[in-house]
């Protein structure tokens, strides 16, 4: 196989902690070498006659980003997202790998359902999908999955997706039958009595059209109580989607205190506020909800602490006859994959001074270590699995939901001005996203199927 040269670009690695210019070479799927420009770049490879260069001078290049909390859909809803869909719209947005959680129909909560997962992920042939299996069966909080065969079959975390589970000693068994197979378990945060049908934050939006609100104490109460069981079961908890203020302290206490507790954010809850809902835009409605500007300050200051180890997609696509409905009526969520990373350079390297390697280790190497991943992927080191992700963060893009690769439309960020561009994508250093347009049979885009 002749190799691949990714010439002149600034190679970010956050595993290593390297950023120079330089080159990085590719062949038979993995990483064979880099070569900084001070070293002289890949002088040796460039001279062979079949090695295809590819000129990304002033590009970003650098591990393909690993989303662990996705939607995917497939099984049971095909018709909001497919596997072969959401995969081709992860690898336009630079995501490689990705946890495609279990609220599917029927659900991921026995090997031969996590097996379909996987299956179907092969045959789409862009990103790595690992399903994540359901903690309890049917997601119904009563009794365990199948954790053993689900973990054969390749699940590499366990959740109730966006179900809390009310008991907590069906959490407290959760945490100890997963912590056998050094799996964490992904929890959904959410006391559903204080929830009582909310829509949105509990908060001056709400109050002032009279809509039920959904208030920060009943994210906040479900995590203190996760991170107790996790501090008495010594299993490794992960607090899925971190919304508010009083979250974010809680985890960072039980770190402080030795919890084997970590935590994600979205996008779109470290971005917008709940003001965002004041005109019933159902693209808004999302669950955990918007909050306030306090909560997401708390979030930026979590992530930049390192209380935050992980930023997600939680990529939710919803057919546009679901979402045009009013906000009260309309199904939670938004999709996610293909803003992952401009959404968060802008709002982190553009708007609030972050490194853009800090923002890279939460996109990669951290969720590649907590999903077990970390020996092949997440970095690009020589020998690593060639999952790479080349951006372009010069160059302004205005957000059009009509160009995505996925089924869904329903972003928050549309018509959004954003830096951080998907130019080439390889996935087990197979070319599958070429200046900005993903590649398959005849290499055609959906736009021009």
């Amino acid at each position: 196989m002749s190799k691949i040269i990714l010439q002149g670009g600034r190679l970010i690695d956050p595993e290593t902690g390297l950023d120079e210019t330089g080159d990085l070479v590719i062949e038979d799927g993995r990483v064979l070498a880099l070569a900084t420009a001070a070293e002289g770049g890949a002088a040796e490879f460039l001279a062979e006659e079949d090695a295809e260069i590819i000129d990304v001078t002033g590009l970003l290049v650098t591990p393909g980003l690993i989303d662990m909390h996705a939607h995917l859909r497939e099984p049971g809803d095909e018709e909001e997202e497919t596997i072969w869909s959401g995969s081709r719209a992860a690898v336009a947005g630079g995501i490689t790998t990705v946890a495609a959680f279990p609220n599917t129909e029927p659900a991921v909560d026995n090997e031969a359902s996590a097996e379909f997962v996987v299956l179907q992920g092969r045959r789409a042939g862009y990103a790595n999908i690992f399903p994540v299996g359901t903690v309890t069966l049917r997601r119904e909080g009563e009794e365990l999955s199948e954790m053993a065969g689900l973990t054969k079959a390749g699940a590499v975390a366990f959740s109730d997706a966006d179900r809390c589970l009310r008991s907590a000693e069906m959490m407290r068994r959760g945490l100890l039958y997963a912590k056998m197979f050094d799996r964490p378990v992904v929890a959904f945060c959410e006391d559903s009595d204080l929830r009582r049908g909310g829509v949105m934050n509990y908060g001056k939006v709400a109050l002032r059209h009279g809509l039920p609100g959904i208030p920060a104490v009943s994210e906040s109460i479900i995590v203190a109580r996760d991170i107790g069981i996790a501090d008495i079961t010594q299993g490794c908890l992960h607090i899925g989607q971190l919304s508010a203020a009083g979250s974010v302290a809680l985890v960072r206490q039980g770190k402080e205190s030795g919890v084997k507790v970590t935590a994600e954010v979205t996008p779109h809850h470290f971005t917008l506020t709940d003001e965002c809902c004041e005109y019933f835009d159902p693209n808004y409605k999302v669950l955990p909800p918007l909050r306030s500007q306090a909560d997401v300050d708390a979030l930026l200051e979590g992530l930049r602490d390192g209380t935050i180890d992980v930023i997600v997609s939680a990529h939710a696509p919803h057919t546009a006859e679901e979402k045009a409905v009013e906000f009260v009526y309309a199904p939670f969520g938004v999709v996610g994959l293909e803003t992952l990373f401009c959404a968060s350079y802008t709002t982190l390297v553009g708007k609030h001074g972050f490194g853009v390697a800090e923002v890279l280790a939460k996109l990669t190497i951290n969720p590649a270590r907590l999903l077990g991943l970390a020996d092949d992927r997440g970095g690009i080191s020589a020998g690593k699995i060639a999952d790479v992700a080349v951006f372009d963060v010069e160059t302004d893009r205005i957000i059009d939901p009509e160009t995505f690769e996925s089924k869904g439309r329903n972003t928050c960020f549309g018509g959004l001005t954003m830096r951080g561009n998907t130019v080439h994508t390889f996935v087990g250093g197979r070319h599958v996203v070429s200046e900005g347009r993903v590649l398959g049979a005849g290499q055609e885009s959906v736009a021009e199927r």
